[in-house]
């Protein structure tokens, strides 16, 4: 495991290079991705920036955890987990997302180990100096090949969105929105800012939080209950017509058998009568 110096004299874990994983073993190579730490320290990140970071990092990956699940599709996101290219100085993006791996949980991404980098970075600017991301981050997730780079500035609630143009491009090409959104080729989806809110796309249907998923199945759920409790009041209101109908059916076939009987009682001695005059 190699080491990284910065501006300030500090040094901080490094991965090693492509040629020195390669000419490792497998039993060291275990031992290097064992020995990385998976912790960034206060001098690697920014400042903690409060709810409106945290929050809009969260909610990111919850409406993007439920539409690759619902995809039914294997994407790892991570949040703030150490990453290891191969000789760069690690880094923890606030969200990272790669394609088409195992998603099970991981304390960090060492590229040489996964055998695999970065599809998509997601960083959330709050407050303060705005170089890390907007300008030095820019640089380095370009020149390590980390195809697509958000930057969702909540301070201005605005986007920015890079690309690499081409397989092998190492600088990126600043995406231009359309009708307000920035399109992920790499997630398939469209990115925008509605009302201080990061709003996600997958063609005209607008990705949920699981709590506002939750609460539309419950809206649902009470929906259907309300029209069973209508519909079996309808039913009991129906079966109560009909025994009513039933009822009155039945006195009038009781009156019309009464008069019959009563009739034929008249005819009786009516005839009883004539007998008796003749």
């Amino acid at each position: 495991m190699g080491r990284h110096a910065d501006e300030r004299g500090g040094t901080f874990p490094q991965a090693p290079t492509q040629e020195e994983w390669e000419a490792m073993g497998s039993e060291e190579q275990a031992q290097v991705v064992e020995s990385l730490p998976g912790e960034v320290t206060w001098d690697e990140m920014a400042m903690p920036e409060g709810d409106k970071h945290s929050g809009a990092k969260a909610r990111a990956k919850d409406l993007l955890a439920g539409y690759f699940r619902h995809q039914r599709r294997k994407v790892y996101l991570g949040s703030e987990v150490a990453v290891y290219y191969p000789a760069e100085r690690r880094f923890a993006p606030d969200l990272l997302a790669v394609l088409d791996v195992e998603p099970h949980e991981r304390g960090k991404w060492v590229v040489s180990h996964e055998g695999k980098g970065l599809d998509w970075v997601l960083e959330v600017h709050v407050g303060g100096d705005r170089k890390k991301d907007a300008e030095y981050n820019v640089e380095r997730y370009a020149r390590v090949g980390i195809p697509e780079y958000f930057i969702y500035d909540r301070s201005r609630e605005k986007l920015e969105a890079y690309h690499l143009a081409s397989l092998g491009a190492r600088k990126y090409t600043r995406m231009e929105p359309r009708q307000g959104r920035f399109h992920s080729e790499v997630l398939g989806l469209e990115f925008e800012v509605v009302n201080a809110r990061l709003q996600v796309w997958a063609g005209n249907a607008l990705l949920l939080e699981s709590e506002e998923l939750l609460a539309r199945a419950l809206e649902k759920l009470e929906e259907t209950a309300r029209q069973r409790e209508t519909e079996v009041r309808r039913r009991e209101e129906a079966e109560s017509r009909l025994a009513v109908e039933e009822r009155r059916r039945e006195e009038e076939e009781r009156r019309r058998r009464e008069i019959e009987r009563r009739l034929t009682e008249l005819q009786a001695e009516m005839e009883r009568l004539q007998h008796r005059g003749g």
